[in-house]
């Protein structure tokens, strides 16, 4: 750790106000960039997607489960791993507060894997999640989503992640994938963020804040127009 000076309490609160203007400037080139990130073109999703999860078969729009958006976290366990990625996992352990309340701010949040479900339901127990988590083998999904890459790709240096053609990856990779569903049921694909991008979407606004339509909050930033205490939301939305 570095060596810090000790000073007095006025000369601290100088120094602290002018590490303040840098906070807020960096906030605020973050919110900037975050309004470019909703208004990014969208693609939209022509396959059909099915997966297996804890209620049976399900499309990708079934995944939403009625509500407009979706968040997919790409959940780095192949098929015959014993257990999760470490990293993912570590995420993972703070998506259970998250769920309650982006589900009730028109947002779901789901786990997707390579792994069959089965294997993925024995490592979901065992670690005691309640997020739903749903296994995409069989499918191109994780394939068509850059995180699943094929042995000639990674041979070849084929392999699009993070959105450039790499060999330095492995065959199951990480990151997240939002999607939106207009009335008519059609899907399109959003957003994407790998690697460390991943660290910056973890918490509930961080979230929000690469869905289409974001935090839609009031101006300031009022949590009581829709944030309840996670036992307080009316269960029908």
């Amino acid at each position: 750790m570095q060596a810090h000076t000790t000073v007095s309490r006025e000369e601290w609160l100088k120094a602290r106000r002018a590490h303040l203007a840098k906070e807020k400037a960096l906030l605020k080139a973050q919110e900037a960039l975050r309004q470019e990130t909703r208004a990014l073109p969208w693609v939209k999703v022509e396959k059909e997607y099915v997966f297996e999860g804890p209620d049976g078969r399900e499309t990708l729009g079934e995944l939403f489960a009625g509500r407009s958006q979706l968040v997919v976290k790409h959940f780095m366990m192949g098929p015959g791993w014993q257990e999760g990625c470490l990293g993912c996992s570590f995420g993972a352990d703070q998506y259970d507060g998250s769920v309650v309340h982006l589900a009730h701010h028109d947002v779901m949040l789901v786990a997707v894997s390579r792994a069959p479900y089965p294997e993925i339901a024995a490592y979901h127990r065992r670690m005691g999640w309640r997020f739903k988590w749903v296994s995409s083998f069989g499918s191109d999904f994780n394939y068509d989503f850059n995180v699943s890459f094929t042995e000639a790709d990674l041979a070849e240096g084929k392999a699009l992640y993070n959105f450039e053609p790499r060999r330095d990856v492995a065959d199951e990779m990480a990151g997240m994938s939002v999607f939106y569903r207009d009335d008519r049921g059609d899907i399109f694909h959003t957003y994407s963020v790998f690697a460390r991008g991943s660290e910056q979407v973890a918490g509930v606004y961080g979230l929000l804040d690469v869905t289409p339509r974001g935090r839609n909050e009031p101006p300031g930033g009022n949590l009581t127009n829709w944030v309840r205490r996670h036992d307080k939301y009316d269960e029908k939305s």
